[in-house]
């Protein structure tokens, strides 16, 4: 599996864990953790996306928005397993009744009930409020809706850039940031064709055009498109409402543009709307060793090698 064919075979996708990397193929979830004894453990799960399952939700914009939730209801479950094994805890198995399978349910539930509640106040709640007191103090903001909703984004950027800074205080996040980076350096080497070892991975580039975060970014600046072609509503809690509802079609505009982005990398306006996504992985990313590098590829070999395998069972005849 170490020899590639020069060119890629499809899209696989990642996730940073705790002390550990989630890469995601076509039909497989694969979890490469290493625990405290220094062994790496794993995990496999075969899973189609909803929208390669189901043509009819495979169309733009909709297609962002469902990738969206699965990849956050995954990541939620894959940081939980993550979380266990990286303090040398035991995972409940299959065995060991309904009642742990509930509990796992609920606590995944309620991570993701809480990640949500804490992404909306922080990026959603807070910047409208903070550009309405600003439009008090100037009539500009407040008279010119483009003006408005890009304070709105240019705030949200701010309390976000704010908000990695601080998640780097943290010696254990800056591990999880390290595997965001032997995340994307082992998919950069398997995008190019190389033999997935240690020492191809190290040379690649830790900046990934696909990642989370330049999603993100992209998410703030066609907020500025969407929420400006929006009626402006004076009343502060009916405005952030409106705005709320209207995320899910901004996600999916998201989306389709970071898809044509990494299509389309050597265009000039695509590699200038990328940019930024790429400048704020130095905060999201650090150089990993070579042992979280392993991890990494070890996740990435696993998801090619059941993708292999799958192939090959479909053409028995």
């Amino acid at each position: 599996m170490d020899k590639r064919a020069g060119k890629i075979d499809f899209a696989v996708g990642g996730q940073a864990l705790m002390e550990g990397v989630l890469m995601r193929s076509p039909h497989f979830n694969i979890i490469s953790v290493r625990d405290p004894l220094g062994k790496i453990v794993e995990k496999s799960e075969c899973y189609t996306n909803l929208t390669a399952r189901h043509r009819m939700l495979n169309i733009p914009v909709l297609r962002g928005v469902i990738n969206m939730f699965e990849m956050l209801v995954i990541g939620t479950k894959a940081l939980n397993f993550s979380s266990l094994i990286s303090l040398g805890e035991q995972v409940p198995s299959q065995a060991e009744g309904k009642g742990t399978n509930r509990w796992a349910g609920l606590t995944v539930g309620l991570s993701i009930v809480f990640g949500l509640t804490l992404a909306i106040f922080l990026f959603k709640f807070l910047p409208l409020w903070l550009t309405g007191w600003l439009g008090t103090i100037f009539p500009a903001v407040e008279d010119n809706y483009l003006l408005f909703n890009l304070v709105d984004a240019v705030t949200k950027t701010l309390i976000f850039i704010a908000y990695l800074y601080l998640m780097n205080l943290s010696a254990d996040l800056r591990r999880v940031f390290m595997y965001h980076g032997a995340e994307h350096k082992s998919i950069m080497a398997y995008e190019r064709g190389l033999p997935l070892t240690v020492e191809n991975a190290r040379a690649q580039t830790r900046f990934h055009p696909r990642c989370g975060t330049s999603f993100i970014l992209l998410v703030f600046l066609v907020s500025i498109v969407v929420f400006t072609l929006l009626p402006k509503n004076p009343d502060f809690l009916a405005n952030f409402l409106q705005r709320l509802l209207a995320l899910p079609l901004v996600a999916g505009f998201s989306y389709e543009v970071l898809k044509a982005s990494a299509r389309r990398s050597e265009s000039l306006f695509f590699r200038a709307l990328a940019a930024p996504g790429l400048l704020m992985q130095r905060l999201t990313t650090r150089e990993p060793d070579d042992q979280i590098l392993e991890v990494g590829l070890n996740s990435l070999k696993l998801a090619l090698q059941a993708e292999e395998q799958l192939t090959a069972e479909k053409n028995v005849p």
